[in-house]
């Protein structure tokens, strides 16, 4: 593999996935970039480190009985999974169906939610809107529990057409009553039971039984409706469909993959008035979604193998958010070795950096790009990952020093033999300038050096981008 394809290759894990370890990217020598996206699209989903380990030196990240408990088994699955998309996909849907412990307090239901992603995020869109439909922490998240025939409560139809499909300005009022009438009975099984249940902390260390969903037709509006200008006696999958043949949800879905997989957009609220950033690319994936009836497989195909998203003008352009920069360092230093307690602390650390998974700020879920970089959010950073990527006792960060110092060509500078050590990075003109000084003036074959030089690449401001 010659050096840009494996530079393509490399930014293309980072964007599909956490990144890729040197010995990785050696391992993908062998397939052409389109069998590489082939691959990633069509995984096998497995991890070395199986539930069954985590639930027998951890209980919490199986039981769930905390706010904590999601999001720290989710970081081992982010961490150990050989494959790459289905967490990071997973971990886009969960920004846009933003769901939250404070209001759902039950981790096991998040955590259930997150798998719901995991299953059907690369399928059809359609399909994806029912199953969350039907998702007892979206049902408790927006109370569609409390949505009956003849008095409905509007919030689920409401953000169901704002936030999770269509965007503001594409529909009506009138579309937002007639989609709640459509969702009535759309609710959880046996509440009264399962709300004294989840009031018991006594169910250690299994964790609390969790939610299912009931359709309960008798409390179901099954009247004539309008919704966005088709009559029907319409129920919640029906609505869906209309939903999903819209050219604005195309839009919608479209510019939302783009700024998570391309580049950053602005925040969502200013998008009915500010235009996408390439509206090419929109154009692209709109054709794409209709083209392979709403698949998000297909529309990331399309995505990952455009000009637009190997143009080198948006590598290294799009800003980490805190569980890809965690997940993404834990793999490059290989410290998750086993299940390990310190996955609190690292769980912990993205929460300082301003992501607590399954705990979004509010139902818009994160402003992300240059928003997750404050004073305090950006010295979490950059000390986290010096700080693993500097610690040569962890066997990834040993594997990378020892590929450094063991160059196929001498004449390649120290600094250019970390960077590909650390997964084919690239950094500016000026990070290189130091890089290459403080190489030039110290000794090469000193492993110190090496690692010196390794925490300097993992502060830099490439590393912090994807």
């Amino acid at each position: 593999m010659n050096g840009e394809e494996k530079k393509l290759k490399a930014h293309l894990m980072r964007r599909a996935g956490f990144g890729a370890t040197a010995n990785e990217l050696d391992q993908l020598d062998n397939l052409t970039y389109d069998e590489l996206v082939d691959s990633l699209l069509h995984p096998i989903d497995t991890s070395w480190m199986g539930e069954h380990m985590v639930r027998r030196f951890h209980h919490e990240q199986s039981g769930m009985m905390s706010g904590f408990g999601p999001g720290e088994y989710w970081l081992y699955r982010m961490v150990t999974t050989n494959s790459p998309l289905i967490e990071k996909i997973t971990l886009f849907w969960h920004g846009l169906f933003a769901t939250g412990y404070p209001k759902v307090v039950h981790g096991k239901v998040l955590s259930n939610q997150i798998d719901m992603f995991r299953r059907n995020g690369m399928g059809s869109l359609d399909n994806l809107l029912v199953e969350l439909s039907k998702d007892p922490a979206m049902i408790v998240w927006l109370d569609n529990q409390d949505n009956h025939s003849g008095a409905i409560n509007e919030n689920y139809g409401r953000e169901l057409l704002e936030l999770f499909s269509m965007g503001v300005g594409n529909y009506s009022e009138d579309d937002i009553k007639e989609a709640s009438r459509a969702f009535t009975g759309w609710t959880i099984g046996n509440t009264e039971y399962m709300v004294l249940r989840s009031d018991r902390d006594s169910d250690m260390p299994y964790g609390r039984i969790a939610w299912h969903f009931e359709f309960k037709e008798d409390d179901h509006d099954s009247g004539r409706k309008t919704f966005l200008g088709e009559e029907g006696s319409f129920n919640g999958s029906d609505i869906v469909e209309i939903i999903c043949q819209q050219e604005a949800t195309a839009r919608f879905i479209s510019r939302h993959m783009y700024s998570f997989f391309v580049e950053d957009e602005i925040p969502v609220p200013s998008w009915h008035e500010v235009p996408p950033k390439n509206p090419e690319a929109i154009d692209l994936l709109v054709r794409s979604y209709f083209e392979s009836d709403h698949s998000i497989t297909e529309m990331l195909r399309t995505l990952f193998t455009s000009d637009f998203f190997k143009d080198k003008a948006i590598w290294y352009k799009r800003m980490k958010s805190p569980a890809e920069l965690v997940a993404g360092v834990l793999r490059l230093s290989g410290h998750l070795d086993r299940p390990r307690r310190d996955v609190i602390d690292h769980a912990m650390k993205m929460t300082f950096m301003g992501q607590h998974l399954n705990n979004p700020p509010t139902v818009e879920g994160w402003h992300e790009g240059e928003e997750w970089i404050e004073t305090g959010s950006l010295l979490e950073r950059v000390n986290f990952a010096s700080e693993q990527l500097g610690n040569d006792t962890f066997p990834g960060v040993s594997r990378m020093i020892e590929r450094a110092a063991a160059p196929v060509d001498s004449n390649i500078a120290l600094a250019e033999r970390c960077l590909d050590a650390m997964g084919s990075l690239e950094v500016g003109s000026d990070i290189m300038e130091i890089l290459l000084s403080l190489s030039d003036n110290l000794n090469d074959d000193d492993p110190v050096t090496t690692r010196q030089i390794i925490r300097l690449i993992a502060a830099s401001p490439e590393f912090q981008k994807c």
